[in-house]
């Protein structure tokens, strides 16, 4: 038997992460589901951009570059981020976009098994994010590799007929922008490194959504975004890591962030050490300063019960979530891509149509319900469980229903597309 609105309020009410909520600009009026794109709002972003505009940079001016702390940005929050995803402090960095920084550890890995003449292939899949794909690309062509995708719907069976000695870097999205699928990441690591190879990761949608323990998988490298799950923003601050082994190679941004005395201003770069040779220009000062109120909301889980009830909570929603589509929307042409496998799920659902997903996901947005739509057919729900309630599930199914049983999708002004989708 199908739940009801009055079976999820009760869920709500019972919700170990309920009060988290609190913590963010929302309409109850709306549906936000598009978490795994933009986070929302924290309420405590607006007044410290505030301060960070009007008193530091207004009335502290150059002094705030050591009064206020900006010069320690991108190691305070990147110490911050380090303890979502599993990573030691000094390792990870906030700087730059995810683009950027996946540039930096793909040069870096591909430096490193330079010493390895044969080694002259970069695998990835080909349902990976394209700017990862487009990036990798780019250093295959600059040092002379090859950029392999692979087809196969499970990553094990794509690794056990591509991975050979041939193989220089793997670099694969933990879970994925399309269908939600999550690899394991320690065993996949551990299977490509017994190879030879590099393990570089993207967590664009696994940070502070799903735990991530970089440290414990032992991977070479990891990127990530600070604008979806973080909640720091459009176009916050990405971040990068490196496993401390690999601490001394060399990125190729070699600005003036990331040199060892930035203001002795020596004409010849010296690297700083560790992963502060990752920064490259001035750090971004309010983005970061966004990003930091982001990310303080998922640690403020902390006490909670930290990642493990993030998780926790997250299961419980795309869980309901499918099963309220299974119960409600089974007439209407839609197919799950997400794996019901709970280990195997991220914290987004997707379904495919062979109808006009994107009018769909118009009309579904006119009612209130925010998701988005991914060229071709994907129709993409993002839970962000600090946010995202039971009641606001059987909402969102409830509102496509009704979009498909009414036929609004057909309607004229729902076609026209809009430059983002």
């Amino acid at each position: 038997m199908s739940l009801t609105a009055h079976d999820c309020a009760a869920l709500d009410a019972a919700d170990p992460l309920h009060a988290t909520r609190a913590q963010f600009c929302l309409d109850d009026a709306e549906v936000y589901l598009d978490g795994n794109s933009l986070g929302v709002l924290p309420v405590a972003t607006a007044p410290r951009l505030a301060e960070a505009a009007q008193a530091e940079w207004g009335r502290g001016l150059i002094r705030s570059w050591n009064t206020a702390g900006w010069i320690d940005q991108p190691q305070r929050v990147g110490n911050k981020i380090a303890r979502l995803v599993g990573a030691a402090g000094g390792t990870l960095i906030a700087a730059d976009s995810t683009s950027i920084n996946l540039y930096k550890v793909l040069c870096a890995a591909a430096l490193a098994q330079s010493t390895e003449p044969g080694r002259r292939v970069i695998l990835s899949e080909r349902a990976n994010f394209p700017t990862d794909l487009y990036i990798a690309e780019s250093v295959a062509r600059q040092y002379g590799l090859t950029l392999v995708l692979l087809d196969s719907e499970t990553i094990d069976a794509a690794l056990a007929s591509h991975l050979n000695a041939n193989v220089a870097i793997v670099m694969l999205t933990h879970v994925n922008y399309r269908t939600g699928r999550m690899q394991d990441m320690a065993a996949v690591t551990r299977r490509v490194q017994a190879a030879g190879a590099l393990m570089v990761w993207d967590l664009a949608h696994s940070a502070g959504a799903v735990p991530v323990d970089l440290t414990t998988a032992d991977a070479d490298f990891a990127v990530g975004c600070g604008y979806k799950y973080l909640n720091g923003g459009p176009g916050a601050p990405a971040f990068a890591w490196v496993n401390p082994r690999h601490a001394a190679l060399p990125q190729p941004l070699s600005g003036w962030m990331g040199h060892a005395a930035p203001f002795a201003f020596d004409t010849a770069y010296a690297p700083a050490p560790g992963i502060d040779r990752y920064l490259c220009g001035t750090p971004s000062v309010l983005a970061l300063a966004a990003l930091e109120c982001g990310v303080d909301t998922v640690l403020s889980a902390e006490a909670l019960g930290g990642m493990l009830a993030i998780r926790a909570k997250s299961l419980a929603l795309t869980s309901l979530f499918m099963q309220l589509m299974q119960t409600r929307c089974t007439t209407f042409n839609f197919t799950c891509v997400t794996p019901d496998n709970p280990a195997e799920r991220g914290s987004h659902v997707s379904y495919t149509t062979t109808l006009d997903g994107y009018a769909i996901m118009q009309a579904l947005i006119a009612r209130g319900v925010i998701g988005d739509f991914r060229a071709p057919d994907i129709l993409r729900f993002g839970f962000t469980p600090l946010y995202t309630r039971y009641i606001d599930v059987w909402r969102a199914v409830d509102a496509l229903a009704a979009v498909m049983t009414q036929h609004e999708w057909r309607e004229a002004r729902f076609q026209q597309r809009a430059a983002v989708t």
